[in-house]
């Protein structure tokens, strides 16, 4: 876990500038607010709208991340008006946010724009539940929201808008027959389900900080797609959550709430979010609860039977999750994991094409290829993470799902020095690619249709891309094995 954080690539330092700029967009939001709105939930409120805006906005251009961070108070005004004014109401209260949670989820099939539309509606109600929001307080907590988001997008727009010097990150074509594209609804469907078993065990074990439960539940469906991917999600939840507790007597309590170690405190558990959060969730769940301490001190209510109680919500939220995607439309781990590998597959055979159409002589450009190609490889690690986990007891399945993502790694290594070959003005086509690429086509058909008759290559050539299409045809050639499992422990195919 400390080997992924302080060891994994940050390239273009993107990590880094990231989780700079949410403490500036932040710190200057909570600036901005504490004027106006006089109180400590207004600046709180504020604090979080920021956090939201900065962390969930998360569409490919710049113009689209600006809407994106438009819409959010369109959205978010309205479920913060439901939750104060349904405060003293709580089945109508417990109805809306399911609705919400429920709505939150669906929105993810339209894209980013709708997961982070979604992630910001269901967080404005569960901070009006954190802050015990009433209708007399809508007016401030309007302003805070407002003019944080507003500040949120003056740096990250105006002030420090890195992203328009960086290439468009690439965007997958949409999943076409694989059945991915019902996990929306079935994930819709699961997580009111565990959110409805976690509210109302959360009530059981507090009347008071009930939400937590939901808010587990909710988190540990965002960016998941499996069953098997869900039940580590939680895992990791819990685990980030108990070290993050720690740090509670440690660091936490002893400054009691005083407002510039706190304010130290919570730059440092904003950055630790941001930082953490594209490379391990555990970390990041750590970062969280320290950040979640840190304002309970500030509104003076941080004591060791309150993080006890967060833990216990916590556990009660994660097991909400596991029981609906074990019993409520479960999608499993095969299913999802066989449709990333197949466009992972296809995604190889488009980047050979494109890189030997250059070497011909063509303007194909195979580069945006790659860069596909990496992030479906990122999603493809996602999806096969629960059979790879070491809690995992089939320990058949689990050795063949690491030989799959290493000769996936060959493929995608080969397929970049075959592209920095294509690339070298000198390079001139051999007619021995053409049979090359054809044979790989080959491969990855036989690969994704169910055949095993792929043949390996012979010794590799001399020249850099034979020898690299070489390398290439030895790993597809070596994927038939672990893809093709025998039944009753299936990986891909099967």
């Amino acid at each position: 876990m400390l080997k992924r954080v302080f060891v994994a690539p940050d390239p273009g330092r993107v990590r880094l500038r990231f989780a700079a700029r949410a403490v500036l967009g932040i710190g200057l939001a909570v600036g901005v607010c504490a004027p106006v709105v006089h109180s400590v939930t207004g600046a709180v409120t504020g604090g979080l709208a920021a956090l939201l805006a900065l962390f969930t906005v998360a569409d490919a251009t710049v113009r689209g991340q600006a809407v994106t961070t438009a819409l959010l108070p369109a959205v978010g005004l309205p479920v913060l008006a439901a939750a104060a004014e349904l405060h003293d109401v709580p089945v109508a209260r417990d109805l809306v946010f399911l609705t919400v949670v429920g709505a939150g989820v669906y929105a993810r099939r339209w894209g980013p724009r709708g997961h982070s539309l979604g992630v910001f509606a269901f967080m404005t109600f569960f901070v009006a539940q954190f802050l015990h929001a009433t209708p007399g307080q809508l007016p401030a907590l309007y302003a805070a929201v407002l003019l944080s988001v507003g500040s949120a997008a003056a740096v990250r727009f105006g002030l420090w808008c890195y992203e328009r010097r960086l290439p468009p990150p690439p965007v997958p074509a949409p999943s076409t027959g694989t059945g991915l594209a019902r996990v929306t609804t079935r994930q819709a469907v699961q997580a009111t389900a565990g959110a409805g078993f976690a509210l109302v065990a959360g009530q059981l074990v507090s009347g008071q900080r009930w939400y937590w439960a939901v808010g587990a539940t909710w988190w540990i469906f965002v960016n998941t797609a499996s069953r098997g991917e869900t039940l580590v999600r939680g895992f990791r939840r819990v685990l980030g959550t108990l070290i993050g507790i720690a740090l509670g007597p440690l660091v936490a309590a002893p400054v009691h709430g005083a407002p510039v170690p706190t304010a130290v405190l919570v730059a440092v558990a904003v950055f630790g979010i941001f930082y953490t959060a594209a490379v391990s969730y555990t970390w990041m769940m750590l970062w969280v609860t320290f950040l979640a301490e840190l304002l309970y001190g500030l509104l003076g209510v941080l004591t060791p039977g309150l993080l006890a109680l967060r833990l216990a919500e916590t556990a009660v939220g994660a097991l909400g999750a596991v029981l609906a995607v074990l019993f409520v439309l479960p999608v499993t781990t095969h299913l999802t994991t066989d449709a990333w590998i197949q466009r992972a597959l296809r995604c190889v055979h488009a980047c050979t094409a494109e890189a030997a159409a250059r070497l011909a002589g063509s303007a194909a450009d195979p580069v945006p290829r790659v860069a596909e190609l990496e992030q479906l490889l990122g999603r493809v690690r996602l999806s096969v993470a629960p059979l790879v986990h070491p809690l995992n007891p089939i320990r058949g399945r689990r050795r063949r799902a690491r030989r799959v993502l290493g000769l996936l790694d060959d493929c995608a290594r080969e397929i970049r020095g075959l592209v920095v070959v294509a690339a070298d003005p000198e390079a001139s086509h051999d007619a021995r690619l053409a049979a090359a690429c054809w044979r790989v086509e080959a491969a990855v058909e036989a690969l994704t249709r169910g055949s095993e008759h792929i043949t390996a290559p012979t010794e590799p050539p001399a020249e850099p891309a034979l020898a690299h299409l070489h390398g290439l045809e030895r790993a597809l050639a070596e994927l038939a094995e672990p893809l093709r499992a025998p039944s009753g422990s299936p990986l891909v195919g099967a």
